[in-house]
């Protein structure tokens, strides 16, 4: 569709139409924030200890000693998951002995918590941990949920790009956001965690799909230099505002059931945008619907106020602009030679490694120091400076040094934080927000980057290779902070040496800044390592490579 830009280029870039899409497409985003971060408040682990019953026949001293005490965070704490044999408390209560006089406590019998658990309504009144006591041998089962959302997120990377490309952007776009609201509606009337956590992960596969596929429809229908604001600031910055709304809420609603409610409310408001944002004029002419898209241009002309020819599209030219057949890749491909090899292995770490600590250190925020809430909200409002500052580095620093650099700002720091004192607070919550706010800007460089050391004949195959370990970064992202509960700094160890190591491991990567896009293998530029290396035998040659691709931003 060679043609297509030239026939829509009275339309100008950034008329009323163009600004109604932009909004709109961008604020659909709003309600993936909610749902992307929701398991921070809804799984939320309050502090917690084993129930003593009223019926048990102990004393009110031996009652308050029934819990034994455990090192935690180098203070001594009452344990979560153990008590004192209720049995033997109950002979020496009866006997009239008294704990720590006449009986040494430590030597007692323990046992786990037979009666159930008392849970602290400091923070939650009610999360799905205390609805399914979802603690002690069943604590796994909370890292699991989150998990399995991100699966649901995986899933649903892989499906959505094929279901646009079929049934069109706009019906997916509307698909999922009703996939994604009404499921989290039926999440409110889970029975049972098994309920809520398959409910969770269908809930993922439409957050995502949402936005691929809103990120696509916005891409196709905005002009070059608009298109770059959207998919770098717009759908972003979008996605923050949805998370810096979700402390607010759950700030206010502490039940886990009425807080879900309230979250799924949001995506009702999306139902009127069905008939304000239009289908792709590029993949209605991509499936021979001229006359639509000739439509959609003749509205978005007068909405802008613009005289528009009486015909645009040419059908003849059209059919003869399509490109010819094209030639195949396979994975394989990525692997092809040591250098190509190299480049990919490296961003599939690179990718991996930034989603771990991106989600790490996201789904941690109530682990930090202070207020949950605020500290959910502070984790949210950095991301805004961190995509800006990303989208200033993009346009005018190298990209190596770009990434590198927020990479090691965000390790780091990260790193440092076992080594704050641990009456200065604020400070380690100022180093865990500035750790998120490196990972967060190199997270929002990666795509761009991909897509410019990988020829065009891989490149959406290098995209989607590299998206997918970022998805398995974010599985395995919850049992990083799963680590907290032996030791509160180990966490922050794992995500900071392995932040900084890819940080330095990208210093190897190619330079692509200020260089075009690669169309053939002999055009990638090598490792740093591999500069004075001949090219290998078994390149394909630039003529195999196809002269037009359309291409992720």
């Amino acid at each position: 569709m060679r043609d297509y830009d030239a026939a829509t280029a009275f339309l100008g870039e950034w008329g009323r139409f163009q600004r109604l899409v932009f909004f709109l497409l961008s604020a659909s985003i709003i309600p993936n924030g909610f749902n992307g971060m929701s398991v921070v408040f809804l799984a939320g682990t309050p502090e917690h200890r084993c129930v003593v019953p009223r019926g048990a026949n102990l004393s009110g001293e031996w009652r308050n000693a029934s819990i034994p005490l455990e090192l935690r965070d180098g203070q001594e704490v009452p344990s979560r998951c153990r008590r004192y044999r209720l049995a033997a408390l109950a002979n020496f209560s009866a006997l009239g002995l008294r704990p720590g006089s006449d009986v040494e406590l430590e030597a007692l019998e323990q046992e786990p918590c037979l009666d159930g658990w008392e849970y602290s309504r400091d923070v939650y009144h009610s999360t799905i941990i205390t609805e399914w006591n979802l603690v002690c041998e069943d604590d796994w089962k909370a890292p699991l949920t989150t998990s399995l959302f991100f699966v649901g997120v995986l899933i649903g990377s892989f499906i959505s790009g094929q279901l646009s490309d079929r049934f069109g952007r706009k019906n997916v776009l509307f698909l999922t956001m009703a996939v994604q609201t009404g499921f989290s509606f039926l999440q409110i009337f889970s029975i049972s965690w098994e309920m809520f956590t398959v409910l969770f992960l269908i809930v993922g596969m439409g957050q995502i799909s949402n936005y691929v596929v809103a990120f696509i429809l916005g891409t196709e229908i905005l002009g070059k230099s608009v298109r770059i604001l959207f998919s770098t600031l717009g759908v972003c910055i979008f996605f923050a505002i949805g998370y810096m709304l979700l402390p607010l809420f759950a700030y206010f609603i502490r039940d886990w059931r009425m807080l879900l409610l309230a979250l799924t409310v949001p995506g009702l408001f999306c139902i009127p945008l069905w008939w304000i944002i239009p289908e792709s004029p590029r993949w209605l002419i991509s499936q021979g619907r001229y006359k639509e898209a000739e439509a959609i241009i003749q509205k978005a002309a007068k909405m802008n106020g613009i005289p528009a020819p009486a015909v645009l599209f040419d059908t003849a030219e059209m059919q003869d602009s399509k490109p010819q057949q094209q030639q195949k890749a396979i994975l394989l491909d990525l692997f092809r030679t040591r250098n190509i090899a190299t480049i990919t292995i490296m961003s599939l770490l690179l990718w991996f490694f930034t989603s771990v600590g991106y989600f790490g250190l996201s789904l941690s925020t109530p682990d930090w120091h202070g207020n949950a809430y605020v500290n959910c909200f502070l984790s949210a409002v950095i991301e805004v400076p961190a995509y800006v500052i990303a989208w200033l580095l993009l346009r005018s620093l190298p990209r190596r040094y770009s990434l590198s650099g927020t990479l090691f700002l965000g390790g780091s720091v990260v790193l440092f934080i076992q080594l704050v004192p641990a009456e200065l607070n604020v400070l380690s919550v100022g180093l865990v927000m500035l750790g998120k706010f490196g990972i967060t800007a190199a997270f929002s460089m990666l795509y761009v980057y991909n897509v410019e050391l990988y020829p065009t004949l891989v490149r959406n195959m290098a995209v989607g290779a590299t998206s997918t370990a970022s998805r398995l970064g974010s599985i395995i992202a919850p049992y990083f902070v799963y680590l907290g509960a032996y030791d509160r700094f180990l966490p922050y160890i794992l995500m900071g040496s392995l932040t900084v190591l890819i940080g330095i491991l990208t210093l190897f990567l190619p330079e692509s800044f200020g260089n075009p896009l690669p169309e053939s293998f002999e055009q990638m530029l090598k490792v740093k390592c591999f500069r004075n290396e001949q090219q290998t035998t078994g390149i394909r040659s630039s003529k195999e490579s196809p002269k037009s691709l359309i291409t992720p931003l």
